[in-house]
């Protein structure tokens, strides 16, 4: 035990953090480390097994009493005091747990019937999640997608009761429905009471005399299932959307978990998002940019004309607004940068390079800006 970290550091805590504090710190971290986002990271997978194994005992407020008193020997099963002195000279003890589980049973304090319902109660379905890829326009649009995902259902001959049609669980005559068994043991220290889970129906409280032939008894089977979803206009990559009640069913009458459906967009072949904005490079002509002229721009939507104006130089960006991407959270639409790029003639014929040679003989250094500043400063620093 001495090698094991102190499970309010493995969470980033303090002692004595509060229910919330830990549960957030576990979310957080549980996240950073689970094997689904760090595939074949051996020491991810290991740091995800130590944050679990510390929030299952500082989540449990019977085991997280333990481990503030007396540390990792304290929620140990395997741990005890060894020696003549030590509690490990009284027959009948095993360590912590027995004891604390003997004083829970007398005196209500720490007893392990509290936890046992509560691990046999009915408890959330496990949430389930599913990647969708889309293509560009429905993310930016919306879009209806089937969806077809392999998952535990509720059986559907026994209705997920676990028994066989026209029977039904009964209560178990050992525990007497309780799903605990109560033991007294005389000790040095006394007559206490242990509480431990029923053997005969495993804490549950109830017996299966015939289980459901399809299920096995377990009130659940893997099946196929189709689900409709609707994808919102504006969604993103790595959007996430969550669908209630569609993940794995609830065990003991708890409820079914959730489905989270992780968006994944294909590249646009023009236009590249950078959040609710559209960016897009066109190509102009010298005489374009010089000139000027009317170019047709096209959005999502629709094709829309544009006046480049005279003397425009290349990399000049324009703005149309609202021609962007719908927020997901309100009505507002992001804007459409169009950026003009000059391109410069590559397959000329002999009359075509004798009209470009004339023209800049006509057109001369004077008539470009940066190039008259240029020439300028050539001038300058060689005088």
């Amino acid at each position: 035990m001495a090698d094991k970290r102190d499970y309010y550091e493995v969470l980033g805590l303090q002692k004595g953090a509060s229910d919330d504090e830990i549960k957030k710190a576990f979310r957080k971290m549980a996240m950073k480390y689970h094997p689904d986002k760090n595939p074949g990271d051996k020491n991810a997978e290991e740091k995800f097994k130590e944050i679990n194994e510390a929030y299952a005992v500082l989540s449990d407020p019977e085991k997280k009493e333990k481990y503030d008193r007396f540390g990792h020997a304290g929620v140990d099963p395997n741990s005890g005091f060894g020696g003549a002195g030590g509690f490990g000279g009284f027959g009948g003890f095993g360590g912590f747990e027995d004891i604390f589980d003997m004083f829970g049973g007398a005196f209500g304090g720490f007893g392990g019937g509290r936890n046992n319902s509560r691990r046999n109660g009915p408890r959330k379905g496990s949430d389930l999640q599913k990647a969708v890829t889309i293509e560009f326009e429905e993310a930016a649009f919306g879009t209806k997608k089937q969806i077809r995902i392999s998952k535990l259902v509720k059986c559907k001959t026994c209705g997920g009761t676990g028994a066989a049609p026209g029977t039904s669980k009964k209560k178990c005559p050992k525990c007497g429905g309780t799903g605990e068994i109560r033991t007294s043991q005389r000790t040095p220290l006394g007559t206490f009471q242990s509480v431990s889970p029923c053997p005969d129906c495993n804490g549950t409280g109830e017996i299966n005399e015939s289980p459901c032939r399809d299920c096995g008894g377990s009130g659940r089977i893997k099946d196929n299932v189709t689900i409709s979803v609707n994808i919102p206009a504006g969604v993103d990559n790595e959007s996430v959307i969550p669908i209630k009640g569609q993940g794995e069913p609830g065990i003991n009458g708890g409820p079914d978990g959730d489905l989270y459906i992780v968006i994944n967009v294909k590249p646009h072949k023009l236009f590249e998002r950078r959040g609710q904005d559209l960016w897009l490079e066109i190509p102009i002509t010298f005489d374009q940019a010089a000139l000027g002229d009317d170019i047709i721009v096209p959005t999502l939507e629709e094709k829309v004309s544009y006046k480049v104006p005279a003397g425009t130089q290349p990399g000049t960006v324009f703005r149309l607004k609202g021609k962007g991407i719908k927020s997901v959270r309100s009505s507002r639409k992001g804007d459409l940068y169009v950026k003009v790029t000059l391109e410069v003639p590559t397959k000329l014929s002999s009359k075509q390079k004798k009209a470009i040679a004339t023209m800049a003989k006509t057109v001369t250094s004077e008539c470009y800006h940066k190039k008259s500043s240029f020439l300028d400063s050539i001038k300058e620093f060689f005088s």
